[in-house]
């Protein structure tokens, strides 16, 4: 009974035994941990099945040995591992190392070995001989590469994520029962020393530009009552009396519906700031120079009608308020009359079809009726069809100037007109008061001759008295018309002196110039390269180029045209001033009666410029005379003597 009863108790001894051993597996395998023995003495090596697994085994596949467990050991570790095995046993430090190894299917895996300090009956400890030295080793061996391969996972994405906010200058933070966390680019933001930990709530807002303290300190405030976040930007001053600006973040942290705390960013954005407010200032300048000019700008696409920019003053050029946002494109363009819109697409068309810039002026009526004049500019910047930036301008003022101007210029060759007219009627006035005298007194002696003569027999020598009265009163009459003309033909003027014909002209063109315009005619000068001066009265050969470009510019007023004045010198000296037209030209029949005083083809002219003209031009020694042109128009020239020549 005793031995039944002992074989009893062994078979539930061994019973246990094997389903602790199969539990020991079991656990071994759900943890990825494996035990091995090794005698030191044989070289023998006892592994758990898991340990087989951890090295890519079947479980006892094959009896293994120091030198097979060696070889599985990745190269680059093998050496250090058992040195350092042998320096802790050495030492009678526990050996406890990380190493590599080597699959038979060549992965690598990642492994943890525990050697236990010393032996006892429980496993896991080094057994000693007689002299205290192991010569058995037993310890564990666990698969680590899924955590090594996270713990390396997680260093790079701490160092990514340190780069990126060192380089983006953005730190973090949390906030929480725990503790205050703060990242090591936010100590830097603040310019602080990350030793002296993350400071608290009264330590930051000393941070804070005094100027913003309050409100910040009424913002947190909120945040820990309410558990809200916030997004705003905030001067800071760092220790070291720098003033930055910075944008901070917080999210409120909920798990369940509880309340955690909060977690946030910090960045640096001191120089988007300076940029954003020098923008606006810059920007606040724009806005008042295009206020005070009336001139708005804009940039769209003209062929799909698509606006990319539109000024504010550009709206209110219209009539329109920015403040309502954006404005299409027909909103602008049906603002525009419709007798001005036609000329105008065709130019936009043409612009577009040639990708050419342009510059139109047209009508717009506003929204409050008002009728407005712009002048639109548009510049082609790319290849893109149609697409153009530009500026619109209110020119209102300044047509309306000209409008007065024209008035006024108007006016005042109306005035001169009835100056000239009041000129010729005190003229004749004197001409008739100076000549009434000698010719009533040669009616009279007329009369009194053919008395005389009448006689029988006629009395000669009384009829021949008569007859030298009225010689004499003949003389007399045309000596009065003599005077009168010598003050265009004959003597020197006190005023005369050396003369500058280029600065004349110059005078003449720019006088004449806004006339010339009017009626689209271009003045052009092809002057002698050396063109000499002249002793002349300066007034009266301005008042030659006056008559000659203004008959010149009358000729083109309903065709344009050009006006051309030129000069050359003549082999015996004398210089030629020609001034040419392209109007309606010269009379067929009797050219030479245009010189005639009182003969004239304009409709309201007086007949006298030419004969003035040509009266000036003698009494300086020179000629007059016109020529027609071959294909269009007139030409007229004069003579005068050049300065050396008027010295001899």
């Amino acid at each position: 009974m005793a031995i039944e009863d002992v074989q009893k108790t062994l078979a539930e001894l061994s019973r246990d035994l094997q389903e602790s051993k199969a539990r020991l597996e079991e656990a071994q395998r759900v943890a990825h941990v494996g035990h091995w023995e090794w005698d030191l003495e044989t070289d023998v090596v006892v592994w758990s099945d898991e340990t087989y697994r951890i090295f890519g085994l079947s479980p006892q596949e094959r009896p293994m040995d120091l030198a097979a467990v060696r070889a599985m050991v990745h190269p680059e570790d093998r050496e250090s591992l058992y040195r350092g095995v042998d320096e802790d046993l050495g030492a009678g430090v526990r050996p406890d190392a990380e190493f590599r190894i080597v699959r038979p299917n060549g992965e690598v895996r990642t492994v943890h070995s525990v050697t236990p300090r010393r032996w006892s009956s429980m496993p896991g400890d080094a057994k000693r001989d007689a002299s205290g030295r192991p010569y058995k080793l037993f310890g564990t061996v666990q698969d680590i590469t899924e955590r090594k391969r996270a713990e390396e996972a997680l260093k790079q994405s701490q160092f990514y994520l340190s780069e990126g906010q060192r380089l983006a200058h953005i730190g973090s933070w949390a906030f929480n029962d725990s503790g205050h966390y703060w990242s090591d680019e936010l100590y830097k933001i603040y310019g602080l020393d990350p030793q002296r930990g993350a400071p608290t709530i009264e330590q930051y807002l000393t941070l804070i530009h005094p100027q913003d303290r309050a409100s910040m300190a009424e913002t947190i405030k909120r945040m820990q009552e309410e558990h809200c976040g916030f997004d705003r930007i905030e001067r800071i001053v760092r220790p070291d009396g720098q003033l930055r600006y910075i944008r901070a973040v917080a999210v409120p942290v909920v798990e369940q519906g509880v309340f955690k705390g909060f977690i946030g960013t910090t960045m640096d954005v001191t120089e988007h700031e300076l940029l954003t407010q020098e923008l606006r200032r810059e920007r606040a300048y724009l806005t008042e120079a295009q206020s005070l000019t009336h001139t708005g700008s804009w940039a769209c696409n003209l062929l799909t009608r698509e606006i990319f920019h539109s000024s504010d003053e550009n709206a209110r050029l219209y009539g329109f308020d920015p403040s309502q946002g954006e404005i299409p494109f027909d909103r602008f363009y049906n603002a525009i009359l419709a007798e001005d819109e036609v000329a105008l697409r065709a130019k936009l068309e043409n612009a577009i079809r040639e990708g050419a810039d342009y510059d139109a002026e047209f009508r717009i009526r506003r929204t409050d009726g008002a009728i407005r004049f712009l002048r639109g500019i548009g510049h082609h910047p790319s290849q893109e069809i149609g697409e153009y930036v530009g500026i619109t301008m209110d020119i209102t003022e300044r047509k309306r100037a000209e409008e007065e101007r024209e008035k006024l210029r108007q006016l005042e060759a109306d005035l001169a007109h009835i100056n000239r007219v009041n000129m010729m009627g005190e003229l004749a006035a004197a001409l008739a008061h100076e000549i009434r005298q000698p010719i009533a007194a040669s009616i009279t002696s007329a009369n009194a001759c053919l008395r005389w003569l009448a006689r029988d027999p006629p009395d000669l020598e009384r009829a021949r008295a008569a007859a030298a009265r009225i010689e004499q009163d003949g003389n007399r009459a045309a000596d009065v018309i003599n005077h009168l003309r010598s003050f265009y033909k004959k003597g020197t003027p006190p005023e005369r002196g050396i003369v500058d014909l280029k600065d004349i002209i110059r005078e003449m063109t720019a006088l004449l110039r806004k006339e010339a315009v009017r009626h689209s005619i271009r003045i052009h000068s092809e002057l002698h390269e050396d063109l000499p001066n002249v002793l002349a009265d300066r007034v009266q050969l301005q008042q030659v180029f006056m008559n000659l470009m203004l008959n010149a510019i009358d000729a083109m007023k309903d065709t344009g045209g050009k006006l051309t004045i030129s000069s050359r010198l003549t082999p015996e000296g004398q210089l030629v001033v020609s001034i040419s037209d392209t109007g309606v030209g010269l009379p067929a029949e009797n050219t030479e009666r245009i010189f005639d005083a009182f003969h004239t083809t304009k409709p309201q002219g007086t007949g006298m410029g030419l004969a003035i003209t040509r009266s000036i031009v003698e009494a300086h020694g020179g000629r007059l005379w016109a020529t027609a042109n071959q294909e269009a128009g007139a030409t007229f020239h004069f003579t005068l003597a050049a300065k050396s020549e008027a010295d001899a």
